[in-house]
């Protein structure tokens, strides 16, 4: 069982959560989008949104500049 992000193999884990799944993976951006088979899960969800398994995980890191 597993799941891709960014378009990476990763093992999947039994209701693993956003949020637990970006800790796992080190992703300590402070602005991410996360999209899940290619829905967009809104920051205050991270929490609470489990993580099928076999799904196609992408994270966006938001960076500002001027």
């Amino acid at each position: 069982m597993s799941i891709d992000v960014n378009q990476k193999s990763v093992e999947w884990v039994e209701n693993e959560t956003v949020e637990q799944l970006l800790k796992r993976m080190k992703y300590t951006f402070p602005l991410v989008v996360v999209k899940i088979n290619d829905k967009v899960i809104p920051k205050k969800d991270f929490p609470v949104s489990i993580i099928p398994d076999n799904s196609k995980i992408v994270v966006l890191h938001m960076i500002s500049g001027g």
